[in-house]
């Protein structure tokens, strides 16, 4: 059986290696061998040593795999022949993976939307109480909105403005990802209650999601405690995205729309809008859960992806 060329001992994973060759005796008799095949008298007789320090070095390198041994017949008995298993040995520390992101996140709180329409039933709340008045749109012009942390409304939309940091990096744009909570609304709650929710981006079009229902089984697990149950709760974390290959939700394909059909570089923000569109299948009303609510700690975030180099 022939011996491999090099052994790559990677100091992080293989320390066992590394102790068996921490030894002056054994370097040597690895040294040697690499000229010759030995038993263990001749490796005692050539470094001087006792036969049986020598067999105790032996088994150390072999059960570190850095030496074969085999068992031949002798003029009298059987003989130990050893042999190195490999003829070059490296130490090599691995590479430190790059730490540099491929993609920029920005979140938005869901108070600091720049444009909305809604209908009630509407509202707003932080995380301390409701801002305004139940069922009045007027409600989300009160400048308290900035810290909400729950917003629904029957029917209607919310537009976002977002800085646009793709202009500034020399990377390309791969893929464009909004993710945000979201659940259908009705007076009181239930699970079973569709509404279509479509987003655009750049007042493009790219797909509509269902949701299957406004939630109130059970207390989200950020929604603060004066909250009623009766409320909703939490919605589902979803993820649109937009790549060169089209528009997606959680990964399925919803549109055709592609990341050059939003002309992301022809303008200094990025404008999100979710909402209702009047002539939806399923007019069910829409709940967006922020920092406070739902089961997701999180506004709304925008995550620019670019191809890695």
């Amino acid at each position: 059986m022939e011996e491999e060329t090099t052994l790559v001992i990677n100091p992080l994973e293989d320390m066992g290696k590394l102790k068996a060759l921490a030894s002056e005796p054994r370097i040597q008799m690895l040294s040697l061998l690499r000229e010759r095949t030995l038993n263990i008298n001749e490796i005692a007789d050539e470094l001087k040593l006792p036969q049986s320090t020598v067999a105790t070095h032996i088994s150390i390198l072999e059960n570190a795999g850095l030496l074969i041994t085999e068992s031949v017949r002798a003029k009298k008995g059987n003989q130990k022949l050893c042999r190195p298993s490999f003829r070059e040995v490296l130490v090599q520390f691995p590479e430190k993976q790059s730490t540099e992101k491929n993609f920029i996140d920005i979140e938005m709180p869901i108070g600091i939307f720049t444009d909305c329409h809604v209908t009630a039933p509407c509202g707003l709340c932080s995380q301390e109480h409701i801002i305004g008045l139940l069922d009045i749109p007027d409600s989300f012009l009160n400048p308290e909105r900035m810290k909400a942390g729950l917003l629904w409304c029957g029917s209607g939309s919310f537009e976002y403005k977002f800085p646009n940091n793709t202009m500034y990096d020399q990377k390309r744009l791969s893929k464009l990802e909004v993710s945000m909570e979201l659940s259908s609304e009705t007076p009181g709650t239930n699970a079973n209650w569709p509404s279509d929710i479509t987003m655009w981006i750049n007042k493009v079009e790219i797909g509509t999601w269902t949701s299957p229902g406004d939630f109130g089984d059970k207390r989200g697990k950020y929604t603060p405690l004066w909250w009623k149950l009766e409320g909703s709760q939490y919605g589902l974390l979803k993820h649109f995205s937009v790549t060169q290959d089209g528009s997606f939700v959680d990964g399925v394909q919803i549109s055709g729309v592609k990341l050059s059909d939003l002309c992301i570089q022809e303008h200094h923000s990025i404008r999100v809008k979710v909402g209702i569109k009047e002539n939806a299948e399923h007019v069910g009303g829409m709940n967006i859960f922020g920092k406070g609510f739902g089961n997701y700690d999180q506004g709304i975030i925008l995550r620019s992806y670019f191809d890695e180099q």
